[in-house]
């Protein structure tokens, strides 16, 4: 049973890792996907993306596209209206880290943090939502983090850029539920991606690992399952929730 058949998919920040993860498990679900990557760097892994989702029966399409940047967004969301006629599901997964003691921390690194987790959620949401209010149906996931929702020293922007996103997604499920938009978040723990491999091995993965309930780190695929029940009808009755996908580290 395909749970997103003929849905349309946008995917910030999907060239690699969490991202990749989510487009893959949507397009085999039937969504088509149009998604976002943001340096040149990622323009080839991008397009082998690309080729594995077309492999899989769907319509996917990537832009070269900066969801830290409003113009950018909305010019994006408007290609996207153009090329696949509508807008069902929106995630935003777009981030980074630039971690650094608070003592030690430079405004530039804190507004870049700023600027590419929330912002960004802003942008692409109020784009987003217009065509759903239209279609009075959406559901719209935003990606943020456990750090969000326990701290941790040495990312201070980290958390709270997650932490924001966490009251962002509760006030637009209250603005517009009534149009039968949902939108939710996910919190993710440590996941086995790029950014985390360092993480993984020795003593430092065995220090992480011991605080975790379930003794391991997430997979993509773990963080994609747990969006696809949002986005799909499975969540139908579910708004303004933050889903932690963590392992119970937060527990």
């Amino acid at each position: 049973m395909k749970l997103l058949e003929n849905k349309v998919a946008i995917i910030t920040g999907a060239a690699r890792g969490i991202g990749e993860g989510i487009a893959l498990k949507f397009a085999e679900h039937g969504a088509h996907i149009a998604f976002t990557y943001v340096s040149d760097s990622s323009a080839e892994k991008a397009a082998q993306l690309t080729e594995k989702l077309m492999a899989l029966g769907v319509k996917a399409k990537a832009w070269k596209s900066n969801a830290g940047d409003f113009a950018q967004c909305e010019s994006f969301v408007n290609d996207v209206l153009k090329e696949f006629g509508t807008v069902d599901i929106c995630v935003n997964n777009a981030g980074i880290s630039k971690d650094n003691l608070l003592l030690r921390m430079s405004p530039d690194q804190w507004d870049d943090v700023i600027r590419v987790n929330l912002n960004s959620v802003f942008y692409m949401t109020k784009q987003v939502i217009k065509p759903m209010m239209k279609a009075r149906s959406g559901s719209i996931i935003n990606m943020s983090s456990v750090i969000g929702e326990m701290g941790n020293a040495g990312q201070s922007s980290y958390a709270a850029s997650k932490a924001g996103i966490i009251g962002f997604t509760k006030s637009v499920a209250k603005e517009l539920g009534s149009r039968n938009i949902r939108c939710n978040a996910i919190a993710p723990g440590f996941v086995e991606t790029d950014m985390t491999s360092y993480l993984k091995e020795g003593e430092a993965g065995d220090k992480y690992k011991a605080g975790i309930p379930l003794g391991r780190f997430a997979s993509t695929e773990d963080i994609a399952n747990s969006t696809l029940f949002l986005a799909s009808d499975l969540g139908a009755y579910v708004t303004g929730q933050t889903l932690s996908v963590c392992g119970g580290l937060n527990i």
